[in-house]
Formats: C-alpha cells, structure tokens, sequence
C-alpha cells in the first residue's frame, strides 16, 4: 500500500485496485487479485456495516438462492454442504464469513464507507475515489476501479403505482426492507408479485399466516426441484476430492445451461413439460390454465425455482391462494380485482421487483464527463467503452450469477498482467467506425423492471467483444484462454 499523505479529503491513500462492494462480486474479485498478482495493492470499500451485499440486506422469512450453490458458490472455496443445494440467506452469508475468513480476505474489506463518486484523470492515468465514514470524507486513488456493486438499488425498490394504495388501513411491506419485528401471525396477508421474491415468501408466509394469498398480474414459471442431491460415491472412492469438486461445479454449470438451450430451441415442448410438472404438483381446486400459464416462453425470463415443491405444497392448505388479474384498486381493508374478486388482508406484501441500476448509483465520470451507462457498449461483459480501467463485475441474470462474476475476475486479471508485460498503465476499450451494426440488449430479459431500465443500461453488438454474456461454457472458456485484447487501446 502507498503511504498514506493529507488532501482536502481526511485520508488519501493509493492503490493499484479498488474494489466496490463486498458482496459475492467484491469478494470473488479480491480473491483472484490476491491469488494470481500477489504483488498488487487494492482495497474493498463497502457501504453496509457487514459483507453479502444481497445476503446482508434482504431478510424477509424463507430467503433464500435461486440457484444451486454448486455453482452459486465460489470456484476456489466450493459450497462445503452436501445439501442443501438451494441454500437459506442466513446460511449463505455465513458461508462468504467463512469464505473470506479462510483465504484471508477480511483484512482488505472497510466497511461503512459510502463511495459518492469516483473520478478519471487521464493525466494522472488514475481514479480518484471519494467515500464517506464515519462522517468524514476520504480519498483513494488507484489506477484500476472495479465496480462489485450488483445491478439493483440497494435504498430503494421498485416504484410500482398500485391504485389505491394510499387508502390501506393495514400494513404495506416490502420484502427488500423487511421489518425485523413484524409479526404476521394470525393475518391475513396478500402479496402482490409473481417473481422469486413471491416464489419464496408464500410458502413460509403461509406457516404462521391466517391466509396468503398471491396476487399476480400475469403468471410466471416455477419449477419444482429436488433440494437433495445424492453422492457420487464411484468418484469419491476414486479420484482426488478438488477434483469431485471441481467436476460437480462444472457438471451443474452445463447441465443448467444446457436446460436454458433447450427452452430456447424448443419452447412448445418445454411448455408442455411445465405444464405437466406443475398440474402433478397442484391440488385440483387450482387452476393451472388460469394461474401458471405465462404469455412469454420458458427462459425468456428467469424460472423460479421452488426447493422440493414447496411452493406448490403450500396451495394443498386451505389458507393459501393465488388470484390472477388487474387490481382495480386497494380498499381500506384489501384488494378488489378488475372481475370483481374481492381479497381481504391486514397486510399487503409489494413484492413488486427490483430498480435496476448499474454502479450502485455512484457518480462516475472521465475527465469531468459524467458517465452515461446507456449510450456505451460494453467490452467482453466487463469493461465500458471510452471509461478506462475500469471493470464492472457483471453476472448473469439467467443463470448463476456468480459464473459471470468470476468470468469478469478472469478478464480483469489478464487484461492487467497483459498492461504489466508491456508497460501500459491505461486501457480503454473503443469500438471501431462500423464495426457495430447490430445492437442488442445486454441482459434479454422480458421482466418489467428490466424493460424499464433499458435506456439506463449499457449496449451490446453481435460479434466480437461486443457480444453480450449468456453462452456459459463459452464465456467460461474465452474468459480464461480467450482474446481480450481486441477492441482494447493502451497508453503509457
């Protein structure tokens, strides 16, 4: 670490990276810097007064992944439980304790510090990071910026206008702050959504609830899996345990792309297998047709997933419910439907979807311009152009997002090493006149809140770097022996 001298701000000290964010992203990339440029100096500023990002911050009762920790988990520290593969939140947040206890992580992570902007200089060929603790400003500077911050907006969830809501006499909660002593026992509690969230609360809502009744506009996919995975004792027996580890990430990564490939290439049949699936899992006074049949095809947002079928379990108690439409509006005392279904509630749940938004908000600028995330495409899923060195750790929202978070480490590490072989201290990536003629979506997610936030996101091509993630194996294999350095300009 540089010494550390005074400025205008408290504290200035320097590095050769900083890090944003100590969630999943945050501590994955500090893990590869630290194993593979042991000779760096870098830093992790976190905003919450604990690490988990995600998992520090919601709490609603039952959260929980919504991909298997087989490949959830990190590459370098495998999930050390046989079971469950669909894992609680508080389970997976003392797991990234112990991931970042074990590999020595938690010296580099500061919590409380809020970063308020972060700044460019092509003079210096750094940035300048401003973050605020305890009150009192400070500075980082550092010539690479990496942006571990997710895609939502951890202070404020999505706006959705419900009419009438204002005139509820009972509770509004929503699931991203989750209130630590609210106690639903005996309520009777709609939740309006149809994404994960709701997935995953009805059930456990319904434990203690005098009904719970999901509310949906439009249905979604939900798939019933087994939250038990058998052992493979032929390779136990057999071969070396890294190695066991190793394969079952690998074996799980594909076999779950290889699930999105097929919706994909064949949507009538995977339809037809949803619908199977479901109708065997659902007792008869519910109507499939009506309540969990989608207008899109199956990947074309995510698929739920329902650990053991509890989601489907919990509509053989007579307390639980779903009703399907428009709200007309919310009365003193519940919820009328366009068809005039009437759903009587103490509390309403607006698990309604998140904001996206990209860099945790931050003001990012170069040579005093201010970032513009969505008039920029990106560089291999992991750099912007025109912005130098800096890395946003993009994950996937179809599948593990810790896959493609790992991929952006990879990239970040190999563009690095290349800038030390050859002496370069700046790399920015710029697109060629013509060499972009298709522009497409980064994330192709049908979800409301991800169409709302399409001018706020970034841009992809069709081709070359500027293609956008998705092809799991592929990017897995580019990210580590792949060309990364086209489309990709130097300076000294």
């Amino acid at each position: 670490m540089a010494k550390a001298m005074k400025d205008e701000c408290d504290v200035l000290e320097t590095f050769d990276v900083v890090i944003i964010g100590a969630g999943i992203s945050g501590i994955n990339c500090a893990y590869r810097i630290q194993s593979q440029l042991p000779g760096a100096t870098f830093t992790v500023l976190e905003n919450r007064d604990d690490l988990g990002g995600t998992w520090d911050l919601f709490k609603y009762p039952g959260v929980r992944s919504d991909s298997n920790l087989r490949h959830y988990s990190f590459a370098w520290h495998p999930w050390p439980y046989q079971n469950p593969p669909i894992a609680d939140g508080p389970l997976i947040k003392q797991y990234l304790k112990d991931s970042v206890s074990q590999h020595g992580i938690d010296r580099y992570l500061r919590f409380g510090h809020k970063v308020v902007s972060t700044a460019w200089s092509s003079k210096s060929q750094q940035w300048k990071v401003k973050a605020i603790h305890d009150g009192v400003a400070k500075e980082f500077r550092a010539q690479f910026l990496v942006l571990g911050t997710g895609y939502y907006d951890y202070q404020t969830p999505r706006q959705t206008v419900i009419p009438g809501l204002e005139d509820f006499k009972g509770e509004v909660v929503h699931p991203q702050f989750w209130p630590e002593d609210f106690d639903y026992t005996g309520k009777k509690l709609a939740v309006i959504g149809s994404g994960a969230t709701t997935v995953t609360l009805l059930p456990n809502l319904a434990k203690k609830a005098a009904q719970a009744v999901m509310v949906q506009r439009s249905p979604t996919y939900i798939a019933a899996m087994n939250n038990r995975v058998p052992k493979a004792p032929w390779m136990q027996n057999y071969l070396p345990a890294s190695t066991v580890k190793t394969w079952t990430r690998l074996s799980y990564m594909v076999k779950d792309y290889l699930t999105t490939v097929y919706c994909h290439y064949f949507p009538k049949q995977a339809r037809a297998l949803f619908r199977k699936m479901t109708i065997a899992k659902l007792p008869q006074r519910i109507d499939y047709d009506r309540h969990f049949t989608p207008r899109y095809n199956p990947w074309e947002q995510r698929v739920c997933l329902s650990p053991d079928g509890d989601f489907f379990q919990a509509f053989h108690n007579p307390n639980t419910d779903i009703v399907t439409g428009k709200i007309e509006t919310v009365t003193k005392d519940g919820i009328q439907m366009e068809d005039g279904t009437i759903i009587p509630a103490d509390c309403i749940v607006t698990a309604t979807g998140l904001t996206m938004v990209l860099g945790g908000g931050i003001d990012i600028s170069v040579d005093g311009q201010k970032l513009d995330w969505g008039d920029r495409f990106m560089w291999n899923g992991a750099m912007v152009e025109e912005v130098p060195n800096m890395v946003y750790m993009m994950g996937y929202v179809n599948h593990s997002w810790t896959l493609g978070a790992d991929d952006t480490a990879h990239i970040l590490i190999r563009v690095m090493k290349n800038m030390q072989r050859n002496g370069v201290r700046a790399a920015v990536p710029r697109v060629p006149e013509g060499a972009v003629t298709d522009t497409r979506r980064t994330w192709k997610l049908s979800s409301t809140y991800s169409q709302e936030a399409e001018s706020r996101l970034p841009r992809s091509g069709s081709h070359g770097p500027w293609r956008p993630k998705g092809h799991v194996p592929l990017d897995y294999l580019h990210a580590r022996w792949g060309d990364v350095t086209t489309g990709l300009h130097y300076s000294a």
